[in-house]
């Protein structure tokens, strides 16, 4: 019999979470330092209308148990429960007061079976660096980490197909990618603690998408685990296969509710052999728009990436992280990547489309670079804005998909609407696919600010046939507003399946799907 820890037995609300533990800040390994300006973290129970569902609660039985499936590796001491309670962003805090960390597919499928017998709910985690809530207990949930389930299995140098475990972080498989000529579909600003099964469960788009597109179309297979401890095994490394459903699509942004993803098998582009980065000063965003419809025409198949970002994004960096501007004081900025297989040919493509632009005042100043350190220096000033937003003070952060034309103009009218109220409002992201990251810094959390925000944000977006999640996910956060961009008949159709795929509902429950009226 294992003995229970205190923690265990102390209880609030008839629930023990983690009382007398300091919050350590999570951004502090992920290279974010915390702020003065970030609101305390606050029990996401006490914040939010959510109510407890009647899940059983872990006993000193059901520990014993674990410790027989996973010896050594049943975490319950509070202190290093902290950092999985809480998200990164510090905007939801759980209170689970067991982490479970399995190395195989075997032992999640263990670990479920159990759990589905005992009732207990299970929270997946890989890297927690999600922005909606998704990957953190809402109350006592289980925390089952993928972190130690990290092994490439195989890789294909002819057809470019990785299998790999689903704890595998996105940085380390693209240096093992590398090496063999090859990178990965995927990059992300998280991609240092990112886990690969966490992208594939939020179906993570990132700065690669307008070149590779999303994970639906890149993961050709996975294993996942269901609900009652079933392994099903979609494995596979075909790039075609017609026979019967497309499970796999199932669970490509599921965000851990349908199964929890234990391995991917996806397809790797060869590693191309020049790069070139432009960052440009632009005028305006009309302007902006005109840029990204002369690169498209001009650069065609060696575009890789088309980001923006305005002045404000660009002065909070410069301010808070001392990273130089490399053009002249602009209102928008954009970043342009190449890359293809012949550096003469992609960089007299760049540069005949930068002598366009410049003739058209389409642009007012640019920089050009080929070697890695500016271009890393370059991507940097793009990469770097959650970070330095999160020095600025507490973020509202929102992640939309809108027609192109129209991508701006809710940071406009948020700066109208909010006035003095926010210390700043800002859009950036993803232009080449339609994808605004939108943010509205404030001194700390507030009612009132998020008052004016929500559910403002999501009607207009609604109202411009957008969708109130882009990349994120809906998490817990945006949970109950899905139907801002799902119909009725769909969001019901998603219940079904999760009745049928997890008839008790013990896979990260309060997420993704709204809460009954």
């Amino acid at each position: 019999m294992v003995s229970m820890p205190s923690s265990l037995v102390e209880s609030r609300r008839g629930l023990g979470c983690l009382q007398g533990v300091p919050l350590v800040s999570p951004l502090s390994h992920r290279g974010y330092s915390s702020s003065s300006h970030l609101a305390e973290v606050t029990l996401t129970q006490e914040r939010y209308p959510v109510q407890r569902l009647p899940f059983a609660v872990v006993s000193e039985d059901d520990l014993a148990v674990f410790q027989r499936i996973l010896p050594g590796r049943v975490v319950t001491n509070p202190e290093e429960l902290v950092a999985v309670n809480v998200d990164w962003l510090r905007a939801f805090q759980g209170c689970s007061q067991v982490l479970l960390k399995p190395r195989t597919t075997e032992e999640v499928a263990q670990i479920l079976r159990y759990c589905h017998d005992r009732n207990l709910a299970v929270t997946p985690q890989g890297g927690n660096t999600g922005m909606v809530g998704g990957s953190v207990p809402i109350f006592d949930e289980i925390v089952l980490s993928t972190a130690l389930m990290n092994q490439v299995v195989s890789f294909h140098s002819l057809s470019g197909v990785l299998v790999c475990q689903a704890g595998c972080i996105l940085e380390d498989l693209g240096r093992y990618l590398e090496d063999q000529g090859f990178i990965m579909p995927l990059d992300l600003g998280a991609k240092g603690s990112c886990h690969i099964g966490g992208n594939v469960a939020t179906n993570a788009g990132g700065l690669r998408f307008l070149r590779y597109g999303s994970l639906h179309g890149s993961v050709l297979g996975l294993e996942a685990v269901l609900a009652d401890g079933t392994v099903l095994n979609c494995l596979t490394s075909l790039r075609k296969d017609n026979t019967g459903y497309d499970l796999k699509q199932l669970f490509i942004g599921s965000e851990g509710t349908l199964g929890i993803i234990t391995a991917v098998s996806i397809m790797c582009a060869p590693k191309p052999k020049a790069v070139n980065v432009a960052f440009l000063g632009c005028p305006g965003f009309s302007e902006v728009l005109e840029t990204f419809r002369s690169c498209k025409s001009m650069l065609g198949e060696i575009l890789s990436a088309f980001e923006f970002m305005d002045a404000e994004c660009m002065r909070l960096v410069g301010q808070h992280l001392r990273l130089p501007c490399p053009v002249q004081e602009s209102p928008f900025y954009v970043l342009v990547e190449t890359s293809g297989s012949s550096a003469e040919h992609d960089s007299a493509k760049l540069t005949s489309f930068l002598e366009h632009v410049l003739d058209s005042s389409l642009v007012t100043d640019g920089s050009m670079a080929t070697d890695l350190r500016k271009m890393q220096a370059l991507w940097a000033l793009r990469e770097r804005i959650t970070e330095a937003l999160s020095r600025e003070g507490y973020t509202y952060k929102y992640d939309i998909s809108l027609p192109v034309e129209r991508l701006y103009d809710i940071v406009m009218e948020l700066r109208a609407r909010l006035g003095s109220s926010a210390k700043a409002v800002v859009g950036y992201g993803h232009l080449g696919d339609g994808n605004l990251h939108l943010n509205v810094v404030a001194e700390t959390f507030s009612t009132r600010i998020l008052g004016a925000l929500e559910p403002y944000v999501y009607e207009w977006t609604a109202g411009q046939r957008g969708s109130i999640s882009a990349e994120h996910g809906l998490g817990f956060r945006k949970r109950d507003v899905i139907g801002y961009s799902k119909s009725p008949a769909a969001v019901e159709l998603m219940r079904g399946l999760k009745t049928m795929m997890d008839p008790k509902g013990i896979l990260n429950p309060y997420k993704m799907l709204p809460s009954r009226a």
